[in-house]
């Protein structure tokens, strides 16, 4: 079973260019980002006329999530656990059945945090420590489990081109790859890093400053795997040359191959 995620910067301004993976890849879940757009703007049919189940968690302009998935959904809840007054839509979790029992899929777009003076990373820390505090009593399941999305995090200087360029930026600051790790250590394996060492491994190009052409990238996009699903990784990888075609996204897809059959 092939799962991805991807931050489209606009699910309805990349329609083609996803589509267009969509044939290309044929994940059978995928994790969108910064779909920017509320519930009943998302463009459900498109996505449901080549074979996906459609679930979303809007918001109007900015953030949002969503999942689509070929085998239907048994269960889906949005947003994230801890503070009833966050109403920023940046997380969704489904469940799909597979053969031998179930999987649960985390779609997430964790705050970006700039600047790092402000309410805007107390926020991102706050966050990340919701998120911590949910996943661990989900991994007490004991079942196979994603955290899929943009977790705005660079976790070590080697998922960067030009770490240097970085120190300052709440995606690089020691607090957050410290909250981060604290995220990790609970016993989840990032898959891409389970698969290769090599440096200049990005999922993220600037559109400024000739980004894209210098390869000036960084690795902010994970997909994390509970120990059940680590289990069953069979390869991962980055579709980075998604980033090359026309009206791209800043952002690439990433994926990972599980020993699972659908149901």
């Amino acid at each position: 079973m092939l799962v991805a995620t991807w931050n489209v910067n606009s699910v309805r301004l990349r329609l083609g260019n996803i589509l267009a993976w969509l044939a290309e890849r044929s994940p059978d879940i995928v994790c969108l980002q910064e779909i920017k757009c509320v519930d009943e703007a998302f463009p459900r049919e498109a996505f449901e006329r080549v074979g996906y189940n459609v679930a979303v968690h809007g918001q109007k302009g900015f953030n949002g999530v969503a999942l689509l998935s070929k085998a239907p959904f048994d269960e889906v809840s949005p947003g994230l656990m801890g503070d009833d007054s966050d109403v920023q839509a940046r997380f969704i979790e489904a469940i799909v059945s597979v053969k031998g029992g179930i999987l649960r899929v985390i779609s997430l777009y964790l705050p970006n945090g700039n600047p790092p003076d402000t309410d805007k990373y107390s926020y991102k820390i706050k966050w990340m420590e919701r998120l911590t505090a949910f996943s661990r009593e989900r991994l007490k399941l004991e079942e196979p489990f994603l955290l899929a999305g943009d977790f705005n995090v660079i976790p070590a200087p080697k998922d960067a081109k030009s770490p240097g360029n970085w120190v300052n930026d709440a995606l690089f600051l020691p607090k957050t790859r410290e909250k981060y790790h604290a995220l990790t250590n609970l016993g989840f394996t990032d898959a891409i890093r389970a698969v290769s060492d090599d440096p200049g491994l990005y999922t993220f190009w600037d559109y400024q400053a000739g980004a894209w052409p210098k390869n000036e990238g960084i690795r902010i996009d994970h997909i994390l795997l509970s120990p059940q699903a680590a289990d069953l990784l069979k390869s991962a990888g980055i579709d980075k040359h998604v980033r090359g075609w026309e009206k791209p996204s800043d952002h690439v897809p990433v994926y990972v191959d599980l020993a699972i059959e659908p149901r």
